[in-house]
């Protein structure tokens, strides 16, 4: 998979916003493939001739990776609405004015940081998600011992002993 074809479907999901666009998030994209190997244990690089992501065997990135890269994106985007907003926090915001009975209506700012607040931790908490049910999907047992087929004798040891407890 490509790292313009992520960040498309990123600028899709996130509603096509005006303030960035594909080529800045593929960049995005590009600079945090280290931060993905980092949270899943993979070896993903950006291939500089074709811009796929590719893993160490020339292995395309799976949709189950691209998922988890797209989610960071998508924390990294309330963040820095969340670092926006509280810029302009100390600024009122005028949303409409009426003459008649004089009438003004201001943006609430303080409730908008903690709206968007609450977003970026909603999206952190389904990164890690995420994160835990790919790491789980993936790993496979190290060892396994023991013969569950044949009924074991427990509490005997095998020198007749008891533990080598002395009375």
């Amino acid at each position: 998979m490509k790292v313009v074809d992520i960040a498309d479907d990123i600028f899709r999901e996130v509603g096509r916003p005006s303030d960035t666009s594909i080529p800045v998030i593929s960049y995005w994209i590009r600079a945090n493939v280290g931060a993905l190997n980092n949270y899943i244990n993979r070896e993903f690089e950006v291939d500089s001739t074709t811009l796929e992501i590719l893993d160490k065997n020339s292995h395309e990135i799976l949709a189950d990776e691209a998922v988890i890269l797209k989610k960071m994106y998508m924390v990294h985007h309330y963040d820095v609405q969340v670092r926006k907003n509280i810029g302009t926090i100390e600024k009122e915001s005028i949303i409409s004015v009426s003459d008649g009975e004089q009438s003004v209506t201001k943006i609430n700012r303080n409730q908008v940081l903690l709206t968007l607040t609450s977003l970026k931790r909603a999206e952190e908490y389904e990164l890690q998600k995420l994160i835990t049910a790919y790491k789980t999907d993936k790993s496979s047992p190290k060892q396994v011992v023991g013969d569950d087929t044949e009924a074991g004798e427990h509490g005997k040891s095998k020198y007749n002993t008891e533990f080598n407890r002395i009375n």
